[in-house]
Formats: C-alpha cells, structure tokens, sequence
C-alpha cells in the first residue's frame, strides 16, 4: 500500500457514509461508525452456492431472486404446479419438483429458501437441516412454540445456519433506534406500542372444486382436511388460525422481533399476556382476529402493547426521558437531539459480523444493512446470523402467547427460561398441536 493510500481510503469512506447517511435520513455519527456489509469483499464467482426454493409465491421468488446476487438457483418446488413452471422459467430453466423431499436429496443444492405458508416452515426447515443445508426461511419462522423449541435444537446439533426473514433487522434505521434504546438514551424504558394493520373481516366462503394443478392434500399438510376453498390458500393463507395467526403473527413478527430488540429481551420473553381479539369473526369465513389488541408484561417492568388501534404501523418506545419511534422509510423522536447525538465509544453495539484484517492490524466490523446478503455470508463464515434461530423462535413466540391468549379469552403468566405457562395445564396444551399424519415431524 502506498503512503496515504489508508488515509485516502478511510476519507473516501467517511464521505460516502455521510452522503448515505443523508439519503437514508441516517446522523452522520452512526453511518461512520462501522462499515456495512456492501464494503466487503465482492463474492467470487466460483464461491456461488446451489439454492433450492420451496414454495414459489410472489415473496418465495422475491426473496430468491435476491439470492441471485449471491447463489446459483439450481431447483424450484411447489406443490402448485404453474408456481413451479413460472419459477423455473424466472430462475434459468431451475430443475422443477413438487415435492421438496426430492429437493433436499440433490447434491448441488446448499441453500434452501423456504417462502411456503406458515405451516409448512419447520417440517421443511428440520429436513433441510438433517439434509445438511443452510436454510433461509420467511417469517413467522414457526406455526407453534414447539416447533421452535425443536427447530433451535436442531440447529444446534447439526450447526447449521438458519436465517429468519425479520428483515427489518438489517434495516438501519430500527437497528440505530434498538441501540438507542438499549443504551439509555429515552432513560428508564417504561411502555412500548407496537401498531400493526387490521385483517380482513369476510366470509363465509362456499367450497369449490380443487384446481387440476394443485395437490390440495399436500398443500394442507400437518392440519386438520378439510374441502378446498380458493380464499384458504394462495396468499391468503394467514387469516385461517390452522395455517397462520393473522397480523398478530405476519406484521407482528417483524414489529414484536424489533420491541424484543430494544428491550433486550430476544432470547426470552414476556411473563405475561393478555388478549383480546375487538370483532366478532363471521362465521364460515376467516377465522383470525381482524381487530385487537395485546397486553404484555415483561420482567423488567416494561409494558408492551401490540394492536390494531394504534392508528400507525411501526413502533413506539416511550421512556422516562422521551420516546423514539420508527417504522420503515421514517425514524423519530421526541426530541432530534435523541437521534442525532452520538453515542460514547464504549456503548453496545448490537450485532456486527467480523471482517478483514486490515493491514496495521485492526479488524474491520460490518453492520448488516442487506438481510439476505448476511446470510450467504454467514454460510461462508459460519457465523450466526442477525436473526440466528433462538431469536426468530423468541419473537415468533411472542405473537403466538397473543394468539393463544385471544383464543383462550384470558390472561396468561409465561415462564420464558422453561417455555411454559405457568400452572396453566389448559394453555400449555396450546404450546404444540396434533399434527395429521402422515405430515408430521416422523415424515423427516
């Protein structure tokens, strides 16, 4: 390296932060503090690994073509059959499949991104696994608390890496807003409300013949038969308890995964619950609570709030000293000095990946700001994730105790260290359900 040549390269830096940090309504301070992830080194076009896609709805191929960035889609699947074909035909002429068994036996695929409906998310994450793929999966990560409890150990014994698809985590305005929070700039946190979006209030809906091209049984998998309906399934999926649980779980995964950020609570939980679904579902139509709200209460005094009425969609932290809130496009405070001063040099830092060794001997760190671009570099460094599989478990979990809770019509206690109500034999029931064979966790 040349004299100058650091001095240079870290000038060009600073100025293209601040011209990002403008663009992106970012202080000046937080954009100079580490290098993001698109500094790193480009991927060589020989390091591109295989990656399947399971489940080819609108957001499966949004978030693979993504990938493309990254990998090589080798292998498409759906049990849909012009999901398959319009997939395949977007990915290069991928190899086409309808069951995602048959997927997970190929040798050249090393990724799986899993875009299938809520239900289907663990079975096929714990067989890619086994499988010895990496996996991407859309959030809600889980249908149930158990499927996460299995999936996290499973990750653990095989070392996989398992990325949920909270991508907000990689969004820097919520992870400038997190490390606010968890440094102490609204003072004492006291009261979080997360606003989500209302759901469709419709129904009843008559049954219909199942389409030649589906294969309804599997598409059903683990839950209960029943005749095919058109709005049950093909992107409305998430308004039928048996598949989904509403906004609570959809916006909800990525709202309640910030507030359990901020409030340092992303490998544990809330010790208590309470939720009210505000509408009456219309019998023979969609069953999840298109109106409500959830009260929760955590160890540390905070009180969390997750409802439909908040009138905004994102989420408000209110402390002794003021309050932050912020969504996605747009970061707020009380007070502009909240953001815009700078942190001291010893506050935490909330996560980093670990980068080069530059030449006088300090390490680079690279916040994430590209969700899918972390994990193909965690599948090369076998680091964790920004959303590893305790912590999309943990916020997953967080909507299901409100689901659960609306569904019971009362007030729960959690226990979050032993992942159980506490003396509650009728809501511990809830924690898993009966799954119809044979789609159930024997099949892999």
């Amino acid at each position: 390296m040349k004299t100058g040549e650091a001095s240079f390269t870290r000038r060009g830096f600073l100025k293209s932060a601040t011209f990002t940090a403008a663009a992106l309504g970012l202080p000046k301070w937080f954009a100079e503090q580490t290098v993001c992830a698109a500094d790193a080194k480009a991927v060589s076009p020989n390091d591109r690994p295989g990656v399947a896609l399971i489940g080819c709805g609108g957001q499966g191929r949004g978030i693979t073509q993504m990938a493309t960035a990254f990998g090589r889609v080798v292998a498409v699947c759906d049990v849909e059959e012009s999901r398959v074909n319009e997939a395949s035909a977007q990915f290069s002429g991928a190899a086409k499949f309808r069951d995602f068994r048959k997927v997970l036996e190929r040798s050249d695929v090393d990724v799986v991104f899993n875009g299938t409906p809520d239900h289907w998310h663990t079975l096929i994450n714990l067989a890619a696994m086994k499988a010895g793929k990496d996996v991407y999966c859309e959030k809600p990560l889980t249908l149930t608390i158990d499927e996460g409890r299995r999936l996290v150990a499973l990750a653990r014994e095989t070392k996989r890496i398992l990325q949920t698809g909270s991508q907000q985590r990689s969004d820097q305005k919520f992870l400038l807003a997190c490390e606010l929070i968890r440094n102490g700039r609204l003072g004492k946190l006291q009261r979080i409300i997360v606003g989500l979006p209302g759901g469709p209030r419709e129904g009843p809906f008559p049954e219909a013949p199942v389409p030649a091209s589906l294969n309804w049984d599997f598409w059903q998998g683990q839950t209960p038969f029943v005749p095919y309906v058109p709005q049950r399934c093909l992107g409305v999926f998430r308004y039928w308890y048996e598949y989904s649980g509403g906004m609570m779980t959809d916006w909800g995964a990525h709202h309640n995964d910030i507030a359990q950020w901020a409030n340092g609570t992303e490998r544990s939980g809330p010790v208590e619950v309470e939720g009210k679904s505000l509408v009456e579902m219309i019998p023979g139509g969609f069953t999840t609570a298109a109106q409500f709200r959830v009260e929760y209460k955590y160890a540390n005094g905070v009180q969390l709030t997750a409802t439909s009425e908040a009138g905004y969609n994102g989420v408000r932290f209110e402390g002794t000293d003021g309050w932050i809130y912020v969504t996605r496009g747009d970061l707020q405070a009380s007070k502009e000095e909240l953001i815009q001063e700078p942190l001291p040099a010893n506050a935490l830092k909330l996560y980093r990946t670990k980068g080069d060794v530059l030449k006088n001997g300090e390490v680079s760190w690279h916040k994430s700001d590209n969700h899918v671009r972390n994990f193909f570099d965690c599948v090369r460094s076998r680091e964790q994730t920004i959303c590893e599989p305790e912590i999309g478990h943990r916020s997953a979990s967080v909507c299901h105790l409100g689901v659960i809770s609306m569904r019971l019509g009362r007030k729960l206690k959690w226990n979050p260290a032993q992942e159980q109500f506490v003396d509650d034999k009728e809501a511990d029931q809830w924690i898993a359900r009966q799954q119809r064979k044979p789609w159930s966790y024997e099949m892999v």
